[in-house]
Protein backbone atom coordinates (compact mmCIF):
# COMPACT_ATOMS: atom_id res chain seq x y z
CA UNK A 1 0.00 0.00 0.00
CA UNK A 2 1.16 3.34 -0.95
CA UNK A 3 1.72 5.70 2.24
CA UNK A 4 0.53 9.13 1.34
CA UNK A 5 3.04 11.56 3.61
CA UNK A 6 0.91 14.77 5.63
CA UNK A 7 2.39 17.69 3.49
CA UNK A 8 1.59 19.88 6.32
CA UNK A 9 3.39 18.56 8.73
CA UNK A 10 6.48 17.61 6.62
CA UNK A 11 6.17 21.45 5.18
CA UNK A 12 6.20 22.47 8.85
CA UNK A 13 9.05 20.38 9.50
CA UNK A 14 10.70 21.72 6.26
CA UNK A 15 10.75 25.47 7.80
CA UNK A 16 12.00 24.01 10.62
CA UNK A 17 15.06 22.20 9.51
CA UNK A 18 16.00 25.30 7.11
CA UNK A 19 15.46 27.92 9.71
CA UNK A 20 17.44 26.23 12.04
CA UNK A 21 21.48 26.51 11.92
CA UNK A 22 23.05 29.58 10.23
CA UNK A 23 22.88 28.36 6.22
CA UNK A 24 24.37 30.70 4.44
CA UNK A 25 27.80 29.10 6.51
CA UNK A 26 27.35 26.12 4.40
CA UNK A 27 25.99 28.17 1.40
CA UNK A 28 28.15 31.15 0.78
CA UNK A 29 30.80 28.79 -0.07
CA UNK A 30 29.13 26.78 -2.53
CA UNK A 31 29.13 29.83 -4.88
CA UNK A 32 31.33 28.25 -7.29
CA UNK A 33 28.19 25.95 -8.60
CA UNK A 34 25.78 28.09 -9.14
CA UNK A 35 28.39 30.49 -11.27
CA UNK A 36 29.15 27.18 -13.16
CA UNK A 37 25.60 26.57 -13.55
CA UNK A 38 25.13 30.09 -14.52
CA UNK A 39 27.53 29.64 -17.25
CA UNK A 40 25.82 26.60 -18.29
CA UNK A 41 22.95 27.83 -18.96
CA UNK A 42 24.07 30.44 -20.85
CA UNK A 43 22.58 33.48 -19.13
CA UNK A 44 22.44 36.40 -21.86
CA UNK A 45 21.82 39.91 -20.44
CA UNK A 46 18.50 41.33 -19.71
CA UNK A 47 16.86 37.77 -19.30
CA UNK A 48 14.14 37.23 -16.57
CA UNK A 49 15.88 34.79 -13.83
CA UNK A 50 13.95 33.04 -11.26
CA UNK A 51 15.95 31.48 -8.48
CA UNK A 52 14.69 28.79 -6.81
CA UNK A 53 15.30 28.00 -3.08
CA UNK A 54 17.78 30.18 -3.26
CA UNK A 55 19.75 29.94 -0.11
CA UNK A 56 21.78 32.55 1.03
CA UNK A 57 21.28 34.05 -2.90
CA UNK A 58 24.15 32.39 -4.73
CA UNK A 59 22.86 31.77 -8.08
CA UNK A 60 20.40 34.95 -7.73
CA UNK A 61 23.58 36.90 -7.30
CA UNK A 62 25.19 35.09 -10.19
CA UNK A 63 22.84 35.89 -12.53
CA UNK A 64 22.89 39.36 -11.67
CA UNK A 65 26.56 40.32 -12.18
CA UNK A 66 25.30 38.94 -15.98
CA UNK A 67 23.01 41.41 -16.07
CA UNK A 68 19.85 39.88 -15.83
CA UNK A 69 16.11 40.86 -14.12
CA UNK A 70 17.03 38.21 -11.31
CA UNK A 71 14.23 37.29 -8.50
CA UNK A 72 14.97 34.85 -5.64
CA UNK A 73 12.56 32.99 -3.83
CA UNK A 74 13.04 30.54 -0.55
CA UNK A 75 11.45 29.05 2.01
CA UNK A 76 13.28 30.47 5.19
CA UNK A 77 13.18 34.02 5.89
CA UNK A 78 16.19 34.56 7.73
CA UNK A 79 18.32 32.93 4.18
CA UNK A 80 16.17 35.34 2.45
CA UNK A 81 17.40 38.70 4.70
CA UNK A 82 20.80 37.19 4.39
CA UNK A 83 20.52 37.51 0.37
CA UNK A 84 19.26 40.99 0.20
CA UNK A 85 22.37 41.92 2.56
CA UNK A 86 24.55 40.08 0.25
CA UNK A 87 22.73 42.12 -2.88
CA UNK A 88 23.08 45.27 -1.48
CA UNK A 89 26.68 44.50 -0.39
CA UNK A 90 27.85 43.96 -4.47
CA UNK A 91 25.31 46.61 -5.57
CA UNK A 92 22.99 44.57 -7.37
CA UNK A 93 19.44 44.59 -7.56
CA UNK A 94 17.39 41.43 -7.40
CA UNK A 95 13.85 40.68 -5.79
CA UNK A 96 14.27 38.35 -2.99
CA UNK A 97 11.03 36.56 -1.52
CA UNK A 98 9.80 34.46 0.81
CA UNK A 99 7.63 31.48 -1.07
CA UNK A 100 7.21 27.87 -1.65
CA UNK A 101 8.68 26.72 -4.76
CA UNK A 102 6.25 23.63 -4.71
CA UNK A 103 3.41 26.63 -4.68
CA UNK A 104 5.29 29.51 -6.65
CA UNK A 105 3.23 32.76 -6.60
CA UNK A 106 4.51 33.46 -10.37
CA UNK A 107 2.32 33.54 -13.14
CA UNK A 108 2.79 30.95 -16.15
CA UNK A 109 5.42 31.74 -18.59
CA UNK A 110 7.06 34.69 -16.21
CA UNK A 111 10.61 33.87 -16.78
CA UNK A 112 12.94 32.88 -19.37
CA UNK A 113 15.33 31.35 -17.00
CA UNK A 114 14.54 29.02 -13.91
CA UNK A 115 17.38 27.82 -12.24
CA UNK A 116 18.24 25.98 -8.65
CA UNK A 117 21.43 25.20 -6.66
CA UNK A 118 21.06 22.35 -4.46
CA UNK A 119 17.69 23.46 -3.84
CA UNK A 120 14.66 22.53 -5.07
CA UNK A 121 16.09 18.66 -5.09
CA UNK A 122 14.79 19.31 -1.43
CA UNK A 123 11.06 19.32 -1.83
CA UNK A 124 9.42 16.93 -0.39
CA UNK A 125 6.66 16.44 -3.60
CA UNK A 126 8.99 16.37 -6.25
CA UNK A 127 6.60 15.71 -9.21
CA UNK A 128 4.69 19.38 -7.87
CA UNK A 129 8.11 20.89 -7.51
CA UNK A 130 9.24 19.86 -11.21
CA UNK A 131 5.61 21.15 -12.33
CA UNK A 132 6.36 24.40 -10.76
CA UNK A 133 9.64 25.17 -12.35
CA UNK A 134 7.78 24.14 -15.98
CA UNK A 135 5.25 25.85 -15.39
CA UNK A 136 6.29 29.42 -14.40
CA UNK A 137 9.26 29.11 -17.42
CA UNK A 138 8.29 30.25 -20.54
CA UNK A 139 7.90 28.06 -23.84
CA UNK A 140 12.00 28.32 -25.27
CA UNK A 141 13.21 28.93 -22.27
CA UNK A 142 15.53 26.80 -19.86
CA UNK A 143 15.97 25.22 -16.50
CA UNK A 144 18.78 24.70 -15.05
CA UNK A 145 19.52 22.48 -11.69
CA UNK A 146 22.82 21.45 -9.72
CA UNK A 147 22.46 18.66 -7.31
CA UNK A 148 23.97 16.35 -5.47
CA UNK A 149 23.95 12.67 -6.85
CA UNK A 150 23.03 9.70 -5.11
CA UNK A 151 26.24 8.35 -5.18
CA UNK A 152 28.43 11.47 -4.12
CA UNK A 153 29.80 12.51 -0.91
CA UNK A 154 26.37 14.67 -0.11
CA UNK A 155 24.30 11.91 -1.57
CA UNK A 156 25.93 9.46 1.27
CA UNK A 157 25.82 11.86 4.06
CA UNK A 158 22.17 12.23 3.51
CA UNK A 159 21.69 8.65 3.38
CA UNK A 160 24.08 8.69 6.98
CA UNK A 161 22.00 10.75 8.53
CA UNK A 162 18.63 9.32 6.90
CA UNK A 163 19.92 5.77 8.85
CA UNK A 164 19.66 7.86 11.97
CA UNK A 165 16.74 9.80 11.82
CA UNK A 166 14.23 8.31 8.82
CA UNK A 167 12.44 11.16 6.94
CA UNK A 168 9.01 10.99 7.06
CA UNK A 169 7.72 7.92 5.43
CA UNK A 170 6.75 8.10 1.55
CA UNK A 171 9.45 10.89 0.64
CA UNK A 172 11.69 10.13 -1.75
CA UNK A 173 15.69 11.01 -1.42
CA UNK A 174 16.24 14.00 -2.26
CA UNK A 175 19.61 13.36 -4.48
CA UNK A 176 17.36 11.16 -7.01
CA UNK A 177 17.05 14.90 -8.99
CA UNK A 178 20.96 14.13 -9.27
CA UNK A 179 20.04 11.72 -12.04
CA UNK A 180 19.35 11.69 -15.27
CA UNK A 181 16.56 9.15 -15.09
CA UNK A 182 14.92 11.19 -12.66
CA UNK A 183 15.12 14.37 -13.92
CA UNK A 184 13.67 12.59 -17.47
CA UNK A 185 10.82 11.26 -15.58
CA UNK A 186 9.87 14.75 -13.66
CA UNK A 187 10.14 16.88 -16.72
CA UNK A 188 8.91 14.25 -19.15
CA UNK A 189 7.28 15.48 -22.70
CA UNK A 190 7.43 19.09 -21.88
CA UNK A 191 11.43 19.68 -22.45
CA UNK A 192 12.73 19.29 -25.80
CA UNK A 193 16.67 18.14 -24.46
CA UNK A 194 18.48 17.76 -21.37
CA UNK A 195 22.12 18.44 -21.03
CA UNK A 196 23.75 16.82 -18.63
CA UNK A 197 27.04 17.33 -16.73
CA UNK A 198 28.88 15.57 -13.77
CA UNK A 199 30.86 17.91 -11.76
CA UNK A 200 32.53 18.14 -8.66
CA UNK A 201 32.21 20.92 -5.74
CA UNK A 202 35.77 20.13 -3.43
CA UNK A 203 34.72 20.42 0.68
CA UNK A 204 37.77 22.18 2.35
CA UNK A 205 37.74 22.00 6.00
CA UNK A 206 40.34 22.23 8.63
CA UNK A 207 39.30 18.15 9.90
CA UNK A 208 36.93 15.68 9.43
CA UNK A 209 36.19 16.73 13.32
CA UNK A 210 35.97 20.37 12.57
CA UNK A 211 33.25 19.88 9.48
CA UNK A 212 31.07 17.55 11.82
CA UNK A 213 30.90 20.34 14.46
CA UNK A 214 30.45 22.86 11.89
CA UNK A 215 27.72 20.91 10.17
CA UNK A 216 25.85 20.38 13.41
CA UNK A 217 26.07 23.86 14.40
CA UNK A 218 24.78 25.68 11.01
CA UNK A 219 23.56 22.74 8.38
CA UNK A 220 19.49 22.73 9.08
CA UNK A 221 19.10 18.97 8.41
CA UNK A 222 22.53 18.11 10.48
CA UNK A 223 21.20 20.28 12.87
CA UNK A 224 18.04 18.89 13.37
CA UNK A 225 19.39 15.19 13.24
CA UNK A 226 21.53 15.65 16.09
CA UNK A 227 18.88 17.69 18.27
CA UNK A 228 17.05 14.51 17.53
CA UNK A 229 19.00 12.00 19.11
CA UNK A 230 20.21 10.86 22.71
CA UNK A 231 23.51 11.66 23.66
CA UNK A 232 24.68 8.16 22.22
CA UNK A 233 22.91 8.29 19.37
CA UNK A 234 24.77 11.71 18.52
CA UNK A 235 27.75 10.03 19.08
CA UNK A 236 26.90 7.05 16.68
CA UNK A 237 26.00 9.82 13.95
CA UNK A 238 29.15 12.02 14.60
CA UNK A 239 30.98 8.94 14.05
CA UNK A 240 29.40 7.28 11.14
CA UNK A 241 29.81 11.25 9.59
CA UNK A 242 33.51 11.03 10.33
CA UNK A 243 33.85 7.29 9.29
CA UNK A 244 32.48 8.86 5.45
CA UNK A 245 34.65 11.74 5.68
CA UNK A 246 37.94 9.87 6.26
CA UNK A 247 37.00 7.46 3.52
CA UNK A 248 36.21 10.20 1.22
CA UNK A 249 39.28 12.49 1.95
CA UNK A 250 42.21 13.21 -0.38
CA UNK A 251 44.14 15.58 1.33
CA UNK A 252 46.83 13.37 2.16
CA UNK A 253 47.89 15.64 5.15
CA UNK A 254 45.83 16.82 8.24
CA UNK A 255 43.56 19.22 6.54
CA UNK A 256 39.78 17.62 4.99
CA UNK A 257 39.27 17.76 1.12
CA UNK A 258 36.32 15.60 -0.32
CA UNK A 259 35.12 15.81 -3.59
CA UNK A 260 31.35 15.75 -3.73
CA UNK A 261 29.81 15.41 -6.88
CA UNK A 262 27.19 16.67 -8.21
CA UNK A 263 24.59 16.87 -11.32
CA UNK A 264 24.97 19.85 -13.16
CA UNK A 265 21.32 20.11 -15.72
CA UNK A 266 19.76 22.20 -18.17
CA UNK A 267 16.39 21.47 -19.49
CA UNK A 268 15.16 23.50 -22.80
CA UNK A 269 11.38 24.36 -22.34
CA UNK A 270 8.98 23.10 -25.18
Amino acid sequence: MTIQPDISAIKERMRKVWTSGEYARIGNPLVLIGESLCEAADLRSGCKVLDVATGSGNTAISAARRFCEVTGMDLAPESIEHARHRAEAEGMDITFEVGDAEQLSYADGSFDVVLSTIGVMFCPRQEQAASELLRVCRPGGKIGLASWTPGGFTGQMLKTVAGHVPPPPGIKPPPLWGTEDRLVELFGEEISSLDATRRIYNFRYPSADHFVEWFRDYYGPTVRAFAALDPEGKEALAADLKDLLDKRNISGDETLVVPSEYLEAVALRR
